[in-house]
């Protein structure tokens, strides 16, 4: 596995040790800059605790924009949305102002279009039409792991693992339910951060990374960062000779 891991005893630790990488990448920030969000069940407790003192005080709201890794191609009030679960647990609960979140487009014909309105708007906010350049896209770029390595919804055996001109592409149909289409930010554009923060937690995890702990080239195991990239897993996750500190 590409970059460090640590283990933490269990989910509430995991999410604690999340929440504390989190403040630490954004607390000295003087913005704009980008986070990326997950979805999936793995960050709920993050979103929570980040909304809670003392970690609430400790991120300049007012500098940080907040962008998404990938979507469900459904409504934006629809229980499956990854921004809903965010903003529901988060965003809704700080003081970040509306046009400082940029959920991925889903009241459009089809998640191609809405791939590009997103690059769209992620070219807009870096101000240059190519990741090369000093700064990356984002400060930091939340990441979760499916039961099957998909990570994003980068699912195995797909093209858009190959894709390198495009920043975000969509996706017809996803490898894992909830089975609707989806939009994903692609590679090169995830590992256009200084940190990239994978959050796994539960046993059903543990295959996966015992996988690429062997040498398969899952999808997340192709993930690099430009900065650092750091596991978090929960003991129920973590391979076997794994421990948590």
């Amino acid at each position: 596995m590409e970059g460090s891991i640590d283990v933490l005893p269990d989910a509430e630790a995991l999410a604690r040790a999340a929440a504390d990488r989190v403040v630490r990448r954004l607390h000295n920030v003087e913005g704009p800059v980008a986070v990326a969000l997950t979805g999936g069940r793995s960050p709920e407790r993050l979103y929570q605790l980040l909304a809670t003192e003392p970690w609430r005080s400790l991120i300049p709201w007012d500098a940080v924009h907040w962008f998404w890794g990938d979507e469900r191609f459904v409504p934006a009030d629809d229980a499956r949305s990854n921004a809903r679960m965010a903003i529901d647990l988060l965003l809704d609960r700080v003081p970040v102002a509306r046009d400082r979140i940029h959920r991925i487009p889903t009241a459009v014909a089809t998640p191609h279009e809405s791939a590009r309105l997103y690059e769209e708007m992620l070219r807009h906010f870096l101000g240059r039409p190519t990741l090369e350049g000093p700064e990356p896209l984002f400060a930091l770029v939340l990441m979760g792991l499916g039961d099957d390595g998909h990570t994003a919804s980068l699912f195995p055996g797909q093209p858009t693992l190959e894709e390198q001109s495009h920043w975000v592409v969509g996706v017809d149909e996803a490898g894992m339910e909830p089975f609707v289409p989806r939009v994903t930010l692609t590679f090169p554009a995830l590992a256009s951060t200084r940190e990239m923060l994978f959050i796994v937690s539960g046993a059903g995890k543990r295959s996966a990374l015992e996988r690429i702990q062997r040498g398969e080239m899952l999808p997340a195991a192709r993930a690099r960062s430009r900065g650092e990239l750091v596991w978090l897993l929960d003991r129920d996750a973590a391979p076997e000779g794994l421990q948590a500190d």
